[in-house]
């Protein structure tokens, strides 16, 4: 993928990778999944501070539950009265993502359509399917939860889906169509069976957790890798949270990179990220955290020795396991991510 300049923006000139299918994705984008504690109109503070200091990416979903005090936010800023000038829609990256509840044909496009309306937009730049699973859970549940309706990954119930997230393109109503915690065998049978390919795969990406094999499947497919918990996910659920976790913050690479540069461990983590060629979507509601973010990948990039050490130190330390979809009778969350090449039945 190229890197280009987008153009007009608020704070700095924020960096764009340029897809193969000719989307031009800003570099860094704002998550706004409050991890169940953090409430919708703090996110949407978060975003209108954001956009004012220059991102152009704003991530969203349905189950986030904050889409409409989003939306609210992104017509502020579109009209100017967010506290600095006008930002035009055609500058914004907005995403968000089927959840796993609509997977049915039928409820694709009105579970999009209440997106696009509480966001306020006439259409969505990117929209995914957020798991390829059609396991529903309830808020906040326990890392135990079960739905008896939960069931493996099926390619002909997925397609299904995709088919028509395809018919959402077809009506203008969103440019580009993504994939999202997925997998190279799931990959390749989408890819050989789509209409209109997946732009990019979003996947949990970070220093202790950099995926290397899927991460050069997804490149070589001419894909873009988008990167959430590129910090390492400090404030994920506590479900997701097991005593074998690591902290890439802790890592005594980053800190001393960190140290030398002057400053914060989140910033080199996001710096490897830029410079490896994924796209990280961190979450903040704080303005200090939300700035050096931004500044961490528009200025100043790792030299090649930090950036050959930062490779040296990956974990394989999955933090989003995915437990709370498990089917019955399955053996473990390792059975979400196909970790021998095939496709757990």
């Amino acid at each position: 993928m190229d890197k280009n300049n987008s153009s007009g923006t608020v704070g700095s000139v924020v960096p764009a990778f340029k897809s193969a299918s000719g989307a031009a994705i800003p570099t860094i984008g704002l998550g706004t999944f409050g991890s169940d504690s953090v409430d919708a109109e703090a996110v949407a503070q978060a975003v209108r501070t954001a956009i004012g200091l220059g991102y152009r990416f704003i991530d969203c979903a349905s189950v986030y539950g904050n889409e409409k005090e989003i939306g609210t936010a992104l017509a502020q800023v579109c009209s100017g009265k967010a506290g600095y000038p006008a930002v035009s829609r055609k500058e914004l990256w907005i995403t968000s993502k089927l959840w796993n509840d609509k997977h049915a044909p039928r409820d694709v496009a009105p579970s999009f359509e209440k997106s696009l309306k509480d966001l306020g937009l006439e259409y969505m730049d990117l929209y995914l399917v957020h798991w390829p699973f059609p396991n529903f859970h309830p808020p906040k549940c326990d890392v135990s939860s079960r739905s008896p309706d939960a069931r493996p990954y099926s390619h002909e119930n997925f397609m299904a889906t995709w088919r028509e997230l395809e018919k959402l393109v077809d009506r203008g109503l969103v440019r580009h169509i993504g994939t999202s915690n997925m997998t190279i065998p799931k990959l390749d049978l989408v890819l050989a069976a789509a209409r209109i390919k997946p732009v990019c795969n979003e996947m949990e990406l970070h220093p202790h957790f950099q995926q290397p094999e899927l991460f050069s499947y997804v490149v070589s497919k001419g894909l873009v890798p988008i990167a959430y918990s590129p910090l390492g996910s400090p404030g994920r659920p506590e479900r997701d949270k097991t005593p074998d976790d690591t902290v890439d913050m802790d890592d005594p690479v980053i800190i001393d990179i960190a140290k030398k540069r002057g400053i914060h461990p989140a910033s080199v983590c996001l710096k490897w990220a830029t410079r490896r060629g994924q796209l990280p979507i961190p979450f903040s509601v704080n303005p200090r955290n939300i700035e050096a973010n931004f500044k961490a990948v528009t200025t100043d990039p790792l030299t090649d020795a930090e950036f050959a050490a930062i490779s040296k130190i990956d974990r394989n330390c999955r933090l989003i396991k995915g437990q709370v979809f498990l089917w019955q009778n399955a053996k473990g969350w390792e059975d979400l991510w196909d970790l021998d090449g095939t496709i757990t039945k």
